[in-house]
């Protein structure tokens, strides 16, 4: 009941790569970077472990970026050839590599990392896999000229990794889809069925992230010119519900969702952001709690998770560390109160 977990990503220490950076330059190369790789990982699992986190992830130590990080592993882009691009509908430009051609895995993505957190802890683990919309929201085309025959591609490419993750022992295997909360409209008419495609034949637990971004500035922004009540939820909550997707990761503290939006999502383990990723001020035990307690009101406890907000790669260090003791301590103390009213 009430199990703690992350979105995904931790912050990248300053010996593996620049600090407080969404898109990180690298400290080192070659052999040297493939065992930084391996230490963070290792350094963030037994952080996590610590603090008490109950499904842990490898913290996405091993990528630059959470979508261009599996994109490196696809044949068929052109990487050498970036052009500027607006993304989560021209929110922010950044620079972006193009498809060239037929999409092809060059081989596995994430299979040392995997591997080496499943020999490192007996919790149950998670990995994160950018979500087919997403990742057609952040590259160019060339090729297939197609966004829905583009995400299908890619949803092949997720779920042939996933599928090979689910043989490395990962018990859950979540797909980052930010884009949900932009196209709506695209999210009911194929954006679900991407996801089917990439979740095909899996047998471990699902997931799909739907935040409303990491917390830089664009994101901040942007959150600024939606209005006193953020809706956004509504209007694919009812479809991820008929979905073939287990879990839905979202986001609640510090934002203006209607909590009773949560009621959308009957029948599936929702996990609830707790834990803002938007500021460096550490969430005390008392207001994780509070939150808990009033998603509780439309959220059965044996399918509540709390989670974080978002990925929290750009935070500092310290503070990111700060706010997974907070998360697992302001659970703990919700935990008491329900004891306390005898619910189940």
């Amino acid at each position: 009941m009430l199990k703690t977990t992350l979105a995904g990503s931790l912050p990248k220490p300053s010996w593996l790569a620049e600090p407080k950076k969404l898109w990180p330059t690298w400290r080192a190369e070659g052999r040297a970077l493939e065992e930084a790789k391996r230490d963070a990982t290792l350094l963030w699992l037994k952080a996590q472990e610590d603090a008490g986190i109950d499904i842990v992830s490898d913290g996405e130590q091993s990528r630059q970026h959470f979508v261009h990080g599996f994109l490196e592993f696809v044949e068929g882009i052109d990487f050498s050839r970036k052009v500027k691009m607006g993304i989560r509908n021209n929110r922010y430009d950044v620079m972006v590599p193009v498809v060239i051609g037929p999409l092809k895995l060059k081989g596995r993505v994430h299979k040392v990392e995997a591997r080496l957190a499943r020999e490192h802890t007996d919790r149950e683990l998670k990995i994160t896999l950018p979500g087919p919309m997403t990742i057609v929201d952040t590259i160019a085309d060339e090729h297939y000229r197609d966004k829905v025959k583009l995400a299908m591609a890619f949803a092949d490419l997720l779920n042939q990794e996933a599928r090979a993750l689910e043989k490395d022992g990962i018990d859950v295997i979540q797909f980052d889809e930010p884009a949900f909360n932009v196209y709506m409209d695209e999210v009911k008419r194929w954006g679900i069925d991407t996801l089917h495609r990439a979740i095909q034949g899996l047998k471990c637990t699902t997931c799909v992230h739907i935040c409303y971004g990491y917390g830089i500035q664009a994101n901040i922004d942007w959150k600024r010119t939606l209005g006193a009540e953020w809706r956004q939820y509504e209007e694919i909550f009812p479809a991820l519900a008929k979905s073939r997707i287990d879990q839905v990761s979202l986001e609640c503290i510090n934002s203006r969702i209607p909590v009773e939006l949560l009621r959308l999502l009957k029948g599936k383990d929702v996990l609830v952001g707790v834990i803002d990723v938007a500021t460096n001020r550490v969430e005390t035990p008392q207001e994780v709690a509070e939150v808990i307690q009033r998603a509780l009101k439309y959220v059965p406890a044996r399918h509540f998770y709390a989670c974080t907000n978002c990925g929290m790669a750009p935070m500092d260090r310290e503070v990111a560390l700060k706010k997974l003791q907070a998360l697992v301590a302001g659970t703990e103390l919700a935990k008491k109160k329900l004891r306390g009213k005898g619910r189940k």
